[in-house]
């Protein structure tokens, strides 16, 4: 016979392990905060060890809790495959983690045309600016510049290569782009660690520029690519994501070298729901383009 530790309490456990609030975990149960915190109890008691600690107003896992919750959230998922499985259900409603600047600028233009092949197919994008924490809870698939953990498969969408784009109604006719690079501000973009994007650009081309020439710095570059749009000077952006802006004859890229930052888009989901119907087929489409 197994000896089981209490399976509610299990339950209770792993949502308030995933929120990380005993709160959040009653709401989405349906049960009171002192309920969670009777069954968090009851299993500490059970194994003898203490799974939660707090560190001023953050609950945090313990060595021991950590492990359980991983271990759990892999069982749970299990059951949830398996349950799909003996139902003949399937999971048509996905969630897609993606940077704000890959899903508005590439993704969603994209997106009517798999909804088109697959309508039953329901997704749900999470924008995010930062790289999350890659597990179920947070989504089903993600694209980020993440690669290499355990567990999940990962596919290179695209190398980030930076051009400079322009308002054509800046153009002056018979201006090399040199030239119309010293006339007008560069729309820079702040990217934390990495420094400012056209100071890189510039040390890696060995190119100089007046000591008065003007820059408007901008936190992200989706925010420099409307600027660019909108005549205020040129701004570097990822050749993928203002290919459309080019085609339609909003931006015009300037005659000028790019630069390969070394940053990739790559496409993760656990390996072992790779062959999930919905997943398999967005990854199909997703490839393709």
């Amino acid at each position: 016979m197994r000896k089981l530790p209490p399976l509610r309490a299990l339950q209770i456990f792993e949502a308030a392990a995933r929120h990380a609030h005993f709160s959040r975990a009653a709401t989405e149960l349906c049960i009171t905060q002192s309920a969670v915190s009777h069954q968090v109890r009851l299993l500490e008691a059970y194994f003898g060890e203490r799974l939660f600690s707090r560190e001023g107003r953050q609950l945090c896992l313990t060595s021991k809790g950590n492990v359980l919750y991983h271990e759990l959230e892999r069982i749970f998922n299990e059951l949830n495959d398996l349950s799909m499985q003996i139902t003949g259900d399937s999971n048509d409603q996905l969630r897609l983690a993606v940077y704000s600047s890959f899903a508005i600028k590439w993704l969603i233009p994209r997106l009517s045309d798999f909804h088109r092949l697959h309508p039953q197919i329901k997704i749900r994008l999470d924008m995010i600016t930062d790289d999350p924490l890659m597990s179920d809870s947070t989504a089903d698939m993600f694209i980020t510049g993440q690669s290499g953990q355990p567990g999940y498969v990962h596919r290179m969408l695209h190398q980030e290569r930076l051009i400079p784009v322009i308002s054509p109604a800046l153009l002056i006719a018979d201006d090399s782009a040199h030239s119309i690079l010293r006339q007008y501000a560069l729309l820079t973009v702040d990217e934390g660690p990495m420094g400012f994007d056209w100071e890189r650009w510039l040390n890696v081309n060995n190119i100089s520029m007046p000591a008065t020439q003007q820059q408007h710095v901008f936190s992200h570059v989706l925010l420099a690519i409307e600027a660019a749009i909108a005549g205020q000077g040129i701004a570097l952006a990822s050749d993928f994501m203002v290919e459309r802006d080019i085609s339609k004859g909003a931006l015009v890229a300037l005659d000028l070298p790019a630069m390969l930052t070394g940053f990739e888009f790559n496409f993760s989901c656990k390996e072992r729901r790779l062959k999930e119907p919905a997943i398999a087929a967005f990854v199909q489409w997703l490839t393709k383009k």
